[in-house]
């Protein structure tokens, strides 16, 4: 297996986009998945790294997992804090070490932005959740909640 583990740029808008499709089936958002709305979020990303960063993992060129780590700031979490967005490995290549190998870059890649914490949303049903577990993620006594603040 040939893999590669590369920062993505603007240039691999589309090739994220297909991955993110593809983990809607698996494990679809709360919220709807919007395709004009996330190309021009995540081509905001892509292009401004204050907002986050992202990874793609290629197998002989082929695109087939992909990273997606968002900033934030918080009083609690000490500062400067980094979010796993979104972990996707294609099921074909799942069991091969390729989501640890994505989180230990996580973890890089947010310690070398100066990032203080790291968090994770999970499913509760993910089978994922384990490996996260595994990797030192702990699960909190809070729920999490949201409100959109646009219609």
């Amino acid at each position: 297996m040939a893999l590669r583990f590369d920062r993505a740029t603007f240039a691999d808008l589309e090739s994220l986009l297909l991955l993110m499709k593809k983990m809607q089936v698996a494990d679809p958002w709360s919220e709807p998945f919007e395709e004009s709305i996330v190309r021009s979020n995540l081509a905001q990303l892509l292009q401004n790294p204050a907002y986050g960063l992202a990874c793609l993992v290629s197998d002989a060129g082929r695109p087939i997992a992909y990273l997606l780590i968002c900033f934030d700031y918080s009083l609690e979490y000490r500062g400067k804090g980094a979010w796993i967005d979104e972990l996707f490995v294609e099921v074909a290549h799942r069991g091969q070490g390729i989501g640890t190998r994505l989180l230990e870059l996580a973890e890089t890649l947010s310690r070398e932005h100066d990032a203080q914490f790291l968090h994770l949303e999970v499913s509760h049903n993910n089978p994922a959740i384990e490996l996260y577990r595994r990797r030192g993620y702990v699960d909190h006594q809070r729920h999490l909640m949201t409100k959109p603040l646009t219609s």
